[in-house]
């Protein structure tokens, strides 16, 4: 626990030196309480302990928020701006981003329990080139000429949808803000935003960067709270145009209801997922079993997509469940500022609580464990990475999305049985395949029924490729250009020609 880190510091006096600078809702482009005057606490996951109090948004702030971007939107700039002038101030928001990756990624560690190391790397720098793509695209937004069959011009135009509610999870934070916030921006929407109760800091950090940038006081607003008040606030709101959630089926149901009950507004959800992973016997069984492994412990298992069933045909099961067991012993579940570590903690004690229970239930229903399945005897909400075998169908562990670092794998005979298998969920999210042989990942990638498949790689996700779900995993695609779509209203304008008789 006394690596170096930075050259001069620990990692742990790393962490102590982030500063949590904005506290507050941001409505309207400033800072400000609540209505109500509530706070509540942020947990660092590391220390069980209490970083700083946020300002708690109610239906109140809610409105307040969406009054200022619903005049935002209707009397504001920026859906009259030139897409190339939108795409100027994206562009300014993500250098501003890139000048600041080290403090944001460092609140996303403490918040969130994510690895200092990779949000420096990947997260927060992915967030920033999102941004980047949907700048660019943002002046590219094309309606059509029709061909019309009578005696009429007609043309489409694309226009922005109008306010939009987000309402985002906590195992992404930064990534997910800027996949719902970045095409929204291009499309030229105004926005409500609600975190997740458990990591706040980083979107409000956001905030502060977009006012820096330029973007119109009342196009982003950023509102924390909890999702039984703010988040319902923002399902049901007669004045909200659009809304996306990301989370649980359960709460996805609420908020389309909710939705349908109000103003019939559009929803777009991405929920759970309990994502198979087809395991073949040509595989490279070295190759299998890191894919296998980082497609359940990557972000200590929070994550919709993560391959939590994996299925392993009999004829490379025996070597292949000694070599996973030995890569899984061998990782290091350490505090995320550690550059040694593979694993930080669960986001919080709800979700370290949730994860054991799974555990506990897979040992009573006869599951056996080959690796961890304990809590790692340190402070804070560290789980070991969980394997186990001898796993049914109908087991707890095999059905429901536990969230975190624990794998049900399963043998399989046949490719036939294999995709009988992978399709025997109520989800839909992903599948990852893992054969030498293209007649068999062709096969099994247009059988299984998910919204993404990878074949000999896993997590391979890039702004250029549409993400989503089939079944009760949810609907609508974020990434891709397809992602502007949910942003964008069509709308057909037809005049007569001269000397139609339609005149």
């Amino acid at each position: 626990m006394g690596t170096d880190f930075n050259g001069s510091s620990s990692f742990q006096a790393f962490a102590k030196m982030t500063e949590i600078k904005f506290t507050k809702l941001f409505i309207n482009g400033e800072f400000v309480d609540s209505v109500s005057g509530k706070t509540f606490e942020t947990i660092d996951p590391r220390t069980e302990e209490v970083i700083a109090r946020i300002a708690e948004g109610d239906k109140e702030d809610i409105d307040l928020a969406v009054k200022a971007a619903r005049h935002a939107f209707d009397h504001g700039p920026w859906p009259r701006l030139p897409g190339a002038e939108r795409g100027r101030i994206m562009m300014k928001f993500a250098d501003l981003i890139d000048e600041n990756i080290e403090e944001i990624a460092a609140l996303d560690a403490i918040d969130a329990g994510k690895l200092f190391a990779m949000g420096k790397a990947v997260d927060i720098p992915g967030a920033a080139q999102t941004l980047r793509y949907y700048a660019g695209a943002a002046d590219k937004i094309h309606g059509k000429v029709l061909k019309m069959t009578r005696e009429l011009h007609g043309y489409t135009l694309r226009e922005p949808i109008g306010v939009v509610g987000h309402i985002i999870p906590w195992n992404f934070p930064s990534s997910i803000f800027f996949m719902k916030v970045s095409p929204a921006l291009a499309a030229g929407c105004t926005i409500i935003l609600k975190p997740a109760e458990q990591t706040p800091l980083s979107a409000l950090y956001y905030a502060h960067l977009a006012k820096m940038a330029g973007i119109p006081d009342g196009v982003l607003n950023v509102v924390p709270g909890f999702g039984p008040t703010a988040g319902a606030a923002i399902s049901s709101h007669m004045d909200i145009d659009k809304v996306c959630f990301t989370g649980s089926t359960e709460v996805g149901r609420a908020v389309m209801e909710a939705a349908a009950k109000s103003n019939l507004k559009q929803v777009s959800l991405e929920l759970g997922g309990k994502s198979p992973m087809l395991i073949f016997d040509d595989a490279d069984i070295d190759k299998a079993t890191d894919l296998a492994l980082f497609g359940v412990v990557f972000n200590k298992g929070e994550a919709c997509v993560a391959s939590s069933r994996v299925y392993v045909q009999e004829g490379i099961y025996d070597e292949f469940v000694i070599k996973l067991v030995q890569k899984a012993k061998a990782l290091v579940v350490a505090d995320p500022f550690d550059p040694t570590s593979n694993q930080g903690p669960q986001v919080d004690k709800t979700q370290f609580e949730k994860i054991l229970t799974y555990i506990e239930h897979g040992k009573r229903e006869g599951a056996t464990i080959l690796a961890g399945g304990n809590r790692v005897d340190i402070k804070g909400y560290y789980i070991e990475p969980t394997i186990f075998a001898d796993v049914k169908e109908d087991m707890l562990i095999a059905k429901d999305e536990i969230f975190g670092p624990v794998m049900s794998l399963m043998k399989f005979k046949t490719i036939e049985e294999a995709i009988k298998s992978a399709n025997n969920t109520r989800y839909g999210l992903a599948a990852g395949i893992i054969t030498k042989d293209l007649n068999v990942a062709n096969t099994v990638s247009r059988s299984v029924r998910a919204g993404i498949v990878w074949i000999n790689c896993y997590f391979a996700l890039d702004m250029d490729c549409p993400y989503g779900g089939y079944k009760m995993s949810g609907f609508g695609r974020d990434l891709g250009m397809e992602a502007l779509d949910k942003y964008l209203q069509v709308k057909s304008v037809v005049t007569p020609i001269f000397n139609s008789p339609w005149l």
